[in-house]
């Protein structure tokens, strides 16, 4: 086989593949298209989560990832197609570390637990929602790189924000078109 022959050989491989659907790869948006705007009021605190203002960092967090990260614009509920509501049900510290020397904690893990809801406000369907959602990260609390919760929970809510806005996102399972009846 010649040079010539190999080159045609491998362009028309590329051509058929290509043709093929290439494997199942979209460029299609992973985001819902029958949706433009998302209320987010301030999420609310579970029973016993006794951290002030963490529902309103959650929410801020929340907002500016969906505004930087979906195509969707933040509006208010009276102007919204759909709203997305949680509740922080809870928040768990544990020592993942302690200091040999003093005794104190070196390394702490927050995790946040939350419930949240994201619905169609013109059909009233649930669109997503999920219950009791982990969402973990660490901090060091003490010297020299000392943190304190508040600055220590914030790697936590932008990470819960991160992943509440992944979970807008079209399922795997089934084509964009087929989320929702439009």
């Amino acid at each position: 086989m010649t040079s010539m022959q190999r080159v045609m050989w491998t362009l028309a491989a590329g051509l058929a593949v290509s043709a093929t659907g290439g494997c199942g790869y979209s460029t299609a948006s992973l985001y819902p298209q029958d949706v433009e705007t998302v209320a987010v009021p301030i999420w609310q605190r579970g029973r016993h989560v006794y951290r002030r203002g963490v529902e309103i960092r959650a929410t801020e967090a929340i907002v500016k990832h969906i505004e930087s990260k979906t195509p969707y614009k933040v509006v208010t509920r009276a102007t919204a197609d759909t709203e997305l509501t949680g509740t922080i049900e809870r928040i768990a510290q544990e020592v993942m570390s302690y200091n040999p020397d003093t005794g104190r904690p070196r390394e702490l893990e927050v995790t946040l637990f939350v419930s949240f809801t994201w619905k169609d406000l013109q059909s009233g369907e649930v669109l997503v929602q999920r219950t009791n959602f982990p969402v973990s990260t660490t901090y060091i609390p003490h010297e020299p790189f000392g943190r304190d919760f508040f600055l220590g929970s914030e790697d936590a809510l932008n990470d819960l924000a991160r992943r509440v806005v992944e979970q807008l996102q079209n399922s795997w399972s089934e084509p964009p078109a087929a989320r929702r009846d439009a």
